[in-house]
């Protein structure tokens, strides 16, 4: 399984964010995690469409934005011109899940659903073939700097094996994201339950040497088996 590690600019030195993004990718992220967050959904305000715009000069790789915002559907022009790639959005703040997954795809993007943590898998039953990703939260959204909550685990397995099948059945790749609490001291045992792509902010971030951070994540996935 290919692994993808993601840091969320949420935790990023907001004063000089373009170089942020360069050092990080130049340290070997794989994608970059853009948090929007509209003090509605969730209990906290962040960044928008003028923010991407800004640091997308700066990102040689994909642009995994997360919306954590209520209603959806008119963020995601924005964000599309603004550079995304990935557009992840929560179902309960769309009144109509299927709409929403066509505009960002007609938008150029790859639509993909994000669960909370007591947000039940039976919503991708009727959405898994049309996305590119599931993000499941293993926080409650909002705020960085959080615990990993354990239950996570088993959500994940569970995520897994319908991706899997899907993947099966369709022939492409649906990426299993996870976002919270992300760690070198349990980053494997996540990857373990079936995750392959990997949110971490604080984690990367806060230590400083971007590099030494990611190359200690990815030897941590290097162990699973």
């Amino acid at each position: 399984m290919k692994y993808r590690i993601a840091p969320s600019l949420l935790s990023a030195d907001f004063a000089r964010l373009g170089e942020e993004v360069r050092n990080v990718i130049a340290a070997g992220a794989d994608f970059v995690h853009f948090d929007v967050m509209d003090n509605h959904y969730v209990p906290n305000l962040t960044v928008g469409p003028l923010v991407c715009q800004a640091i997308k000069p700066h990102a040689t790789v994909p642009i995994d934005v997360h919306l954590m915002v209520q209603p959806v559907d008119a963020l995601v022009s924005g964000f599309a011109q603004a550079g995304a790639t990935y557009i992840s959005f929560h179902p309960e703040a769309s009144r109509h899940v299927d709409r929403t997954i066509a505009l960002i795809r007609d938008h150029g993007c790859k639509p993909g659903l994000a669960l909370n943590p007591a947000t039940p898998l039976d919503c991708l039953d009727w959405a898994l073939d049309r996305i590119d990703l599931v993000l499941l939260m293993s926080v409650n959204p909002g705020f960085g700097g959080q615990a990993f909550i354990p239950h996570t685990l088993d959500k994940l397995r569970q995520a897994r094996a319908r991706i899997d099948a899907a993947q099966q059945r369709m022939g492409r790749e649906i990426l299993l994201e996870v976002d919270g609490g992300v760690k070198a001291d349990n980053i494997a045992a996540i990857a373990q339950a079936g995750a392959d792509t990997f949110v971490a902010g604080s984690a990367v971030f806060a230590g400083g040497d971007y590099a030494k951070t990611i190359g200690a994540l990815r030897n941590a996935l290097a162990t699973v088996r």
